[in-house]
């Protein structure tokens, strides 16, 4: 098969040389906008596509979508290995589609050949592991419950030798995860805490957790049925952790890992937990239910406290823990929230050198007043309708045990609006960034 070449060229290129099908086209260089030139016959000769002034993992991100798929391509021109790596990782990313419930065919999409000096193990290990995420979000709660949610966590730790335990049902009040259990009592599937473990050497300790609600109905403080249909993705968090998983142990970082996800469904019944009622927690203090719609931190509360007690390097977790943090950065910025400063400078500059932006909120402790309670030791929600995203990491923060270094994410996992290489629908957010602060301080 023909390689068709690809040329990137900025505006300043274009209108720098004498291009005449590009001018006839309107073509300007600008980025994320193609133009195909014909051969003699009328076949494709070549793609040109617009780029900015420096290349970043999207570059490409919007050409597979938009090109003819009965090619192969290749990039003209000289790249560093990191921009080869970067620019072959926005194309594959670009490269996906949730058809698990669609029986029309689809044009494939186009393949590009590996440009000289890309790290084709690091791009293969991300594409899997973010195309994983992206349809255990997709995949709706009658599919992607509870139980398929461990089903999912079983075959990863097959597939990458770790082991995994799994508690479920009332065996979690046995082994004192009494949150999580309320939680998900209403649900005809059983609650469950999955933890999975791998070891691939000892130079860096790290725990991730991750929200895995896997439908939110907002309990009986019922959420609108316009929010509600969005929340198969309540899960994002976890599933944001377990492909992060499967890339650290893709690519052998030598750390030892543990992943935590506690794994409920948020529903309606006889049994479900209450406004007011009063529940006792894995730390030992009890937590007052000030709505059943702010479920996601209780059971983000067990698991960060059972997290604690190994007393990790690192413990991060990742959730789609309020709207309020959506009315804040908007739905493709997740909030950080972080209680270590040199923590906080090395993600955030992970985030930068990765194309996976994040952006710091503050562990405001003017705030925590709002949580206190009458009747018990905490309460589950603010006094208030204002700072909800703050409340929210603030609570958490009773759950870390001192002197650990803890992140939390709060995003959306959700793409509003496809942009090029992230196409609308689930999708992590932060899981570059994450992994690269991991690999740093690995040292690897």
């Amino acid at each position: 098969m023909r390689l068709i070449p690809i040329q990137l060229l900025t505006e300043e290129t274009v209108k720098q040389q004498a291009m005449p099908w590009l001018k006839t086209s309107g073509f300007s260089g600008a980025p994320h906008t193609v133009c195909l030139l014909p051969d003699a016959d009328g076949g494709l000769r070549a793609v040109v596509s617009g780029r900015g002034a420096t290349l970043d993992s999207w570059t490409l991100g919007h050409l597979p979508g938009r090109l003819p798929p009965d090619g192969r391509y290749h990039l003209e021109g000289t790249f560093t290995p990191e921009e080869a790596t970067r620019l072959l990782l926005g194309w594959e990313l670009a490269r996906y589609r949730f058809n698990r419930y669609r029986n029309t065919d689809q044009k494939p999409f186009p393949a590009l050949e590996p440009p000289a000096g890309a790290d084709i193990a690091f791009v293969t290990a991300v594409t899997q592991a973010v195309h994983f995420a992206r349809d255990l979000i997709n995949t709706p709660a009658n599919d992607m419950g509870p139980q398929h949610l461990e089903q999912e966590a079983r075959s990863l730790a097959e597939r990458t030798g770790a082991a995994i335990a799994v508690t479920t049902g009332a065996d979690l009040l046995a082994a004192n995860y009494p949150l999580i259990y309320t939680v998900g009592k209403a649900s005809a599937e059983a609650p469950r805490l999955i933890d999975l473990r791998w070891t691939g050497g000892d130079r860096l300790k790290v725990t991730l957790v991750g929200k895995g609600v896997c439908f939110d109905s907002g309990g009986l403080d019922i959420k609108p049925s316009s929010q509600m249909r969005p929340m198969k993705k309540d899960m994002g968090g976890a599933a944001q952790v377990l492909a992060l998983a499967w890339l650290i142990m893709a690519m052998r970082l030598p750390i030892t890992l543990r992943v935590l996800v506690p794994t409920v469904e948020n529903s309606i019944a006889g049994n479900a937990m209450r406004p007011s009622d009063v529940v006792p927690t894995r730390k030992g203090i009890t937590v007052e239910i000030g709505n059943t719609d702010a479920e996601g931190r209780l059971i983000l509360a067990d698991a960060l406290w059972e997290a604690s007690q190994e007393q990790p390097d690192l413990l991060i977790d990742c959730a789609t823990l309020t709207g309020a943090a959506r009315v804040a950065l908007g739905t493709d910025l997740p909030g950080l929230f972080v209680n270590d400063e040199r923590l906080a400078g090395d993600l955030l500059a992970a985030a930068q050198a990765t194309d996976d932006p994040l952006w710091r909120l503050p562990l405001f402790d003017g705030y925590r007043s709002q949580l206190n309670s009458k009747v018990a030791d905490l309460c589950s929600i603010g006094t208030g309708a204002h700072g909800g995203a703050i409340i929210a990491a603030l609570f958490l923060r009773e759950f870390v045990g001192a002197g650990t270094p803890w992140a939390h994410l709060d995003l959306m996992a959700w793409r509003q609006n496809a942009l090029p290489g992230r196409p609308e629908g689930g999708d992590v957010m932060g899981l570059l960034a994450l992994y690269e602060l991991i690999r740093r301080r690995a040292g690897a």
